[in-house]
């Protein structure tokens, strides 16, 4: 079984043990993302250079495991979503425009 597979059938099964099903619309899962995403940009809100790293791990797997349900319950493919969108990228950021800066595409020269 692929990680990816493992990991969302083990979110799904702890969802359908406690019954969350039914809080788990489209809409509450992407508030949850933007909440947990919101929480994982405080762990560096005053200090760039010390954080705490556990606390980082633990904001950043409730944003995976957000994203997670997102694409169980809208039965998307995590892996197909996330390829198709790096060749948008490629195509967007082409590496001899975008090397080295952080320019955003429709600025690139």
């Amino acid at each position: 079984m692929e990680k990816l597979d493992y990991i969302k059938q083990e979110i799904d099964n702890f969802v359908k043990e406690r019954d969350w099903e039914k809080f788990h619309t489209p809409e509450n899962l992407a508030k949850s993302i933007s909440i947990e995403a919101n929480e994982l940009l405080e762990c560096f809100q005053w200090d760039n250079d010390n954080f705490d790293l556990e606390a980082v791990k633990e904001e950043l797997a409730d944003v995976f495991n957000y994203c997670f349900q997102l694409a169980s319950v809208l039965n998307l493919d995590i892996t197909k979503i996330i390829l198709d969108k790096m060749e948008k990228n490629r195509k967007k950021y082409p590496i001899e425009k975008a090397k080295g800066v952080s320019t955003k595409y429709d600025k690139l020269k």
